[in-house]
């Protein structure tokens, strides 16, 4: 199976892994679509305008539903943040089909098909818990190293939650939060957050 590839160069390593697969890597969204492919992957959070609609075609869409792109339904949404994007399951939302399943069999993914809204569900959550963290250093409940020790040891979580916003990017978070904050107040924005992410 022949992939095209435009995404960070950690991420583009990751689809180096199996020898089912040839993976062309693009430079940006113009060179992406010239390729000849199986399917595609622009795993940027910055979305192109005006896809194409008759190429398979994967796109870092954490914070955009499907239906906010005005996306046609060869577009599927996946979960791109770091920390996500390496694991075996992979939260997408979208048309799914046999063709889809291929390709995800093709670099050893699991499809785990969720409703089309912001956030998916573990970046909402993981959001939701940075943005808890960052209330506690707020209140100087502790500090951030003792935070993450205290998440990681008391929940077993593989990263404690200012390790997991160094990981996703602080700006992906806060702009998570700005969105799902619209129709929920749980996902109020912590203004240490809004600080150091727009620092």
């Amino acid at each position: 199976m022949k992939l095209a590839i435009c995404a960070p160069s950690q991420i583009y390593e990751m689809f180096n892994t199996t020898s089912e697969t040839e993976c062309i890597r693009a430079h940006d969204a113009t060179d992406l679509f010239l390729q000849e492919a199986n399917a595609y992957f622009y795993l940027y959070s910055n979305i192109p305008e005006n896809l194409p609609t008759d190429k398979i075609i994967f796109i870092n869409a954490v914070c955009h539903t499907l239906k906010d792109l005005n996306a046609p339904r060869n577009i599927i949404r996946i979960n791109g943040w770091n920390g996500f994007v390496e694991k075996e399951n992979w939260e997408l939302a979208g048309a799914m089909n046999d063709r889809i399943h291929e390709v995800l069999e093709a670099i050893g993914k699991k499809a785990i098909h969720t409703d089309d809204i912001a956030g998916f569900i573990s970046p909402g959550i993981i959001s939701l818990i940075i943005n808890e963290a960052y209330f506690a250093l707020e209140e100087k409940v502790s500090s951030k190293k003792e935070i993450d020790i205290a998440m990681k040891l008391g929940t077993n979580y593989p990263y404690g939650p200012f390790e997991w916003a160094e990981k996703i990017g602080l700006k992906n978070i806060y702009d998570l939060l700005k969105t799902l904050s619209k129709k929920d107040e749980r996902f109020t924005v912590s203004s240490l957050i809004q600080k150091e992410a727009n620092s």
